[in-house]
């Protein structure tokens, strides 16, 4: 049974003045969890963005996981409030390439709470990333 659908749209150019201006280190703290910041190769982007072209496919993917965050807060129904923290919020790749979200904290409880299933899927094409997220719960 669906309980919530939600989809975000994030600036690509955006998500890399973000990634490589004065507060980079705070931000990526903040909002992604650590299998992101490992994926996404943050540490590595900080504090010096390297090539431009590396620093592009970065933000792209960054922007991409932002976007998942905000579509699962719409699919929840609730925006960034409570009990919700973006960082427990992550969005992973699995071994095919297909990503997934993964859960921590009290998000991952509230998600349990519902029996609820997330389904996400990512795309990014001329500097727009965008995120779809389906949340459902077992038929009664």
């Amino acid at each position: 049974m669906l309980y919530g659908i939600g989809c975000d749209l994030c600036g690509v150019q955006r998500m890399e003045e973000l990634l490589t201006g004065p507060h980079a280190a705070a931000f990526v703290r903040r909002v992604f969890g650590p299998a992101e910041r490992e994926l996404l190769e943050l540490e590595d982007l900080l504090p010096k963005a390297g090539s431009a072209r590396r620093a592009g496919r970065i933000a792209a993917r960054a922007a991409a996981n932002f976007a998942a965050k905000e579509a699962f807060l719409k699919a929840a129904g609730t925006g960034l409030a409570a009990p919700f923290s973006l960082r427990e919020i992550e969005a992973v790749r699995l071994p095919s390439g297909a990503p997934e979200y993964r859960f921590s904290g009290r998000t991952a409880d509230w998600v349990a709470e519902r029996s609820l299933f997330a389904r996400l899927s990512l795309s990014h094409d001329a500097g727009m990333a965008l995120a779809f997220c389906t949340l459902e719960q077992p038929a009664p």
